[in-house]
């Protein structure tokens, strides 16, 4: 991994970000899901140290509860046993990853529970707890009790095994005191829940009146959790103690100047299905205790699979460890942010990670490097020369090189981390264009001083580049760093750094591109041979059907010039793109022709977020009849390029104006 560059002892400015990502339950097997919240985690924080500020991050596991206590009951063994045996597996997968917290906190550790017990017992001297006896329907899978609604909504019945009805005293909290609070706290703070849809879904939940939160289970039925202080025959309800995590660590470090250091730039990570424990429960317990809230919560997505969840009952959960094994960490971190918008759901699918990591990785950044690095071997003995004169092309790259850090920075603190990526491969995929333009391998022959001037201007792109996509691939990063016998000090967010007289190494190949192979299911049954019967004779008046023609084959279905004139084919500017409900491959597209504004349905959600979309120049049938896909009428169609792995829409090289034809 990158060292020096993102030394967590570097000089840094007052500015500070605080990350966090949810507290894992420690029965849990790592997955996707917990690979992509820790992976966000540590991309944003070396995001965040490469801009000059500050940074904390944490992550953890929450080792608390039933299934623990259960777990453990099976194997003989105490709960605690059970917790240190298990707490590795997670510890193990981030360092392998890549993954740099600065605190790993178990909610068994002492330091943890002191800080729960010292907050419980502020709220219950402040009369904000009380006991009653309350009686419901408890799901144990999730270690709590039922609405009537949550009932209805999971398809429960008196009879369904994941639910009991239980009647106990236990302790309650009084968040519905502080209902009005929070809702006015969110609609004054926009940024306090992120993206505005999970706002929204927070803001419509407290149009009903807000209840009290048991947060209590008496040891009678539970005995694996944090003791009440006021109550030694219960223990603390498992969300209540799990919460606390984000500001205990803090507070056991240094106390309240620690938490006070940090705790105004605090940026939770965590995926939508716990979004009403974070966004009601927490800053309702904070707000009881005396503290404020943190100061974003960004709820991310899931990632699906034909567009289910994943759960173990399926059987379609992905292990990250399997596919890092086979494709790579640092290209299973770059699809991981690449693929995503958060605040969305993304499909995930083996043969998307093979195709990123080609198109992006292999092709676009990979093969230039090594044709530039060859040229330069072959040219000046590998040692980057001094740029001479520039011309108009270079100060174009130059411009460009700017403004992709500001738009990168951008992005960044706005949370689009996808489009922080593309928008850095555009500068690279420039710098491939200029290569193409300028024909360094042409001008060796007759110029070497402009020879010069392009290799170190393609290279001053890598190394920028670099910089930018350091917090994503590090460990590539540092690859690519010791090829172009360049320092971690070299990733500057500026232009001009590369240092002229540097002597680059043997090129290597950062990522090789991959193959998909698709695994066949085994057959159950043995394969038996099929009889042989002998064919009838021909018919001789029939004559023979021709062939279906390959769509691979090129040349066949031969068409007049004139039949190709019918087609009007225009550039088109995308102005808007959502998916539409309920489809895994359809997205609703307004284009801009110039002329007038159209909308298209096209079958192309499983290869594009609406993100990447939006502002592309694009090649659509323009004069095509208008048809109905799923209720909404399209007007025209999106021209792509496939095969069997690759899909990707066409475009035009140069700013062509919306609406121009295509011959």
């Amino acid at each position: 991994m990158a060292k020096g560059y993102f030394r967590k002892d570097a000089p840094m400015s007052e500015s500070r970000y605080y990350v966090t990502t949810p507290i894992y339950y420690v029965n849990d097997e790592a997955h996707i899901g917990h690979a992509y919240t820790t992976t966000l985690a540590d991309v944003l924080m070396r995001y965040h140290r490469i801009m000059g500020e500050e940074t904390f991050f944490l992550t953890g596991l929450d080792e608390h509860g039933q299934k623990v206590q259960q777990a453990a009951e099976k194997l003989g063994i105490s709960p605690q046993e059970h917790c240190d045996r298990m707490a590795p597996r997670f510890q193990e997968l981030w360092a392998k990853m890549g993954i740099q917290p600065d605190d790993f906190v178990r909610t068994t550790q002492a330091r943890h529970q002191q800080i729960v017990t010292q907050i419980l017992q502020n709220i219950w001297d402040k009369g904000l707890i009380y006991d009653a006896t309350y009686e419901g329907w408890y799901e144990v899978s999730e270690e709590r009790f039922l609405t009537d609604k949550e009932i209805e909504e999971k398809g429960y019945t008196p009879e369904s095994p994941e639910i009991t009805f239980i009647k106990e005293k236990n302790y309650f909290f009084k968040m519905s005191q502080f209902q009005d609070w929070l809702i006015e706290h969110i609609q004054s703070h926009p940024d306090f829940i992120r993206p505005e849809s999970r706002r929204n879904e927070i803001l419509g939940f407290l149009r009903q009146p807000l209840g009290d939160l048991c947060i209590s289970r008496p040891k009678s039925r539970l005995s694996w959790g944090i003791e009440l202080p006021f109550d030694r025959d219960y223990v603390t309800y498992v969300w209540f103690d799990a919460l606390i995590n984000y500001i205990s660590v803090p507070l056991a470090r240094g106390g309240t100047e620690e938490l006070q250091k940090w705790w105004p730039h605090s940026v939770h990570l965590i995926g939508k299905d716990i979004l009403t424990t974070h966004c009601v429960y927490w800053p309702t317990m904070l707000k009881a205790a005396g503290y404020e809230p943190p100061k974003t919560i960004l709820a991310h997505g899931w990632w699906l699979i034909d567009a289910a969840k994943m759960s173990k009952s399926k059987g379609n959960v992905v292990k990250p460890l399997e596919l890092m094994d086979k494709y790579g960490i640092d290209a299973f971190r770059y699809f991981l942010m690449r693929d995503m918008s958060l605040g969305a759901d993304s499909n995930f699918s083996e043969k998307a990670l093979v195709d990123r990591i080609n198109s992006d990785l292999a092709n676009d950044f990979g093969n230039l490097l090594n044709r530039t690095i060859n040229l330069l071997k072959r040219n000046f003995e590998g040692v980057i020369p001094a740029p001479a004169e520039k011309g108009e092309l270079e100060l174009e790259l130059e411009t460009l090189a700017h403004t992709t850090i500001k738009q990168v920075r951008e992005w960044v603190l706005d949370y689009k981390l996808h489009a922080a990526l593309e928008e850095t491969l555009q500068l690279v995929r420039r710098a491939n264009k200029y290569m193409e333009q300028t024909a360094p391998w042409k001008t060796a022959k007759t110029d070497l001083p402009r020879t010069g001037t392009i290799l170190w201007h393609v290279l001053e792109i890598f190394r920028l580049a670099a910089a930018l996509l350091a917090p994503v691939i590090p460990g590539k990063i540092n690859d690519l760093l010791e090829q172009l016998g360049l320092q971690e000090t070299d990733l500057k967010l500026s232009w001009g750094v590369l240092p002229a007289g540097t002597q680059t190494h043997e090129p290597r190949v950062l990522f090789p591109r991959q193959e998909f192979i698709q695994e066949e299911k085994k057959m159950e049954n043995t394969v038996t041979e099929a009889p042989v019967t002998q064919a009838p004779p021909a018919q001789a008046s029939a004559p023979a059907a021709p062939a279906p023609a390959n769509e691979d084959q090129i040349g066949t279905n031969l068409i007049g010039i004139e039949d190709f004139g019918k087609v009007e084919l225009r550039v088109a500017q995308i102005a808007e793109a959502e998916r539409v409900p309920k489809t895994d491959k359809l997205m609703r597209l307004i284009v801009d022709l110039g002329t007038e504004q159209r909308q298209i349905v096209a079958g192309i959600a499983a290869h594009y977020s609406p993100e990447q979309l939006l502002g592309k120049k694009v090649i659509v049938v323009a004069n095509l009849k208008p048809a109905k896909l799923r209720g909404l009428e399209s007007r025209g169609m999106l021209l792509a390029a496939k095969n069997e792995t690759q899909f990707s829409i066409l475009t035009v090289l140069d700013d062509v104006a919306p609406g121009a034809r295509v011959s």
